[in-house]
């Protein structure tokens, strides 16, 4: 059966070099993201390069294959559909397979199949596999559309509109194929929402407490950008009639960034030799999900900018920290191989206050790696000092 879809080059581009290879691929990623797409994306490329291919498919959240539930059954069905010679196995959601880790050894070992993998849980993906396949498999991370994926999913010409757009729907591939509306989008986005917290937090790790798990991503959603802990987190709470221990806020947090709903990141001292354990802030997968629960307003336009920037740069594979500069904080740390880019996030610079400090900051980091301030200033562009000004939507469209 032939599917339409449009295409996400970024993520095949990655994923191209190891086709054919004996390392298991396994992309990671909350739920609807387009992980399955890219999928059906890899399964068109290698027919092309070899059209008998003997590709097999299991859809971990299709009833069709419900019978396959633990590791046996999966080798099973495997077995039962694999050729002599090369086999690609594809094999969706999978962390809904119990022992999954133990057909994948198997797999890997007979040298007959290539393997293909998603799951939305980073937990399972991680120690079970970490233990079982170590260096056999690879982890490539998706994440719902980039702003320059947007405009092209949705066919917009890049303006501030556009860009309102993205900010108040975020970057779920699938909100194409629905009428273009708010009612119908946020109803979708919802959906998803409720599915991430009953079924990937509640029910996997037998969550009691669901209304306090509810507060808490509000919460989260409110404070964008925030430096808190789990003590501050229980302390606010306090004062709001809620007594919960930090233990179980740690415990909660630990869910939500498991599902991939939320980032956590830390604090890195601009010198590079400490990662602070105290004070993180927490960035969210898509903002459209964050805007089917709580509303877009105006006001939240500087949390939302920093969470925009946040996702970019994960999106370009950059490792993301907050700096802290004795009493000051940078916005964002950037790293990428030898590379190091330092980032202050602002909405507008108004007046001469708003631009010393935003700029000061950055001219108090005395070493020589770039230095950037973002914002939705009409007139952002040039450099001061040899800070860059770059306007949000350059900086979503250009950076890489």
């Amino acid at each position: 059966m032939t599917r339409k879809y449009k295409s996400r080059d970024i993520y095949i581009e990655r994923i191209r070099p190891y086709i054919d290879s004996n390392l298991i691929k396994i992309l990671i990623g909350q739920r609807r993201v387009g992980k399955s797409y890219i999928f059906f994306q890899l399964m068109e490329e290698i027919r092309k390069s070899n059209p008998k291919a003997n590709i097999i498919y299991i859809n971990k959240e299709s009833y069709d294959f419900d019978s396959i539930n633990d590791y046996k059954s999966l080798i099973e069905y495997v077995e039962n559909n694999a050729v002599e010679s090369i086999n690609y196995l594809f094999i969706d959601e999978i962390q809904d397979i119990e022992q999954f880790e133990k057909a994948l050894r198997h797999f890997s070992t007979s040298g007959k199949y290539d393997i293909y993998c998603t799951g939305s849980n980073a937990k399972l993906l991680s120690s079970e596999i970490a233990t079982l396949l170590a260096g056999r498999y690879i982890q490539i991370r998706i994440f719902s559309l980039s702003y320059r994926e947007f405009l092209y999913f949705h066919n917009l010409e890049n303006s501030d509109s556009s860009l309102l757009e993205y900010i108040k729907y975020g970057g779920m591939p699938h909100l194409i194929n629905l009428k273009k509306d708010d009612a119908v989008y946020y109803e979708y986005l919802k959906n998803i929402y409720n599915s991430i917290v009953l079924r990937d937090i509640v029910e996997r790790y037998k969550i009691r407490n669901v209304s306090f798990l509810d507060n808490l991503i509000h919460f989260l959603c409110d404070n964008l950008g925030s430096v808190f802990s789990a003590q501050n987190i229980s302390k606010y709470l306090k004062s709001q009639n809620i007594s919960i221990q930090s233990k179980t806020i740690i415990e909660y947090l630990s869910h939500l960034e498991s599902v991939f709903f939320t980032d956590r990141v830390k604090r890195s001292d601009i010198s590079g030799k400490k990662i602070f354990e105290i004070g993180e802030k927490f960035y969210l997968e898509d903002l459209g999900l964050r805007h089917s629960i709580v509303p877009y307003q105006i006001n939240d336009i500087s949390k939302v900018l920093e969470n925009l920037v946040y996702h970019h740069l994960k999106v370009m594979q950059y490792d993301v920290y907050i700096g802290k500069l004795d009493d000051k904080e940078i916005d964002f740390i950037a790293k990428k191989g030898d590379s190091k880019i330092y980032i202050q996030v602002t909405y507008i610079m108004p007046d001469e206050s708003t631009r010393e400090r935003e700029f000061g900051n950055l001219l108090e980091i005395e070493d020589n790696y770039r230095k950037i301030i973002i914002s939705m200033d009409p007139f952002a562009s040039g450099n001061y000092k040899g800070i860059e000004h770059i306007h949000i939507r350059k900086f979503l469209t250009d950076f890489e």
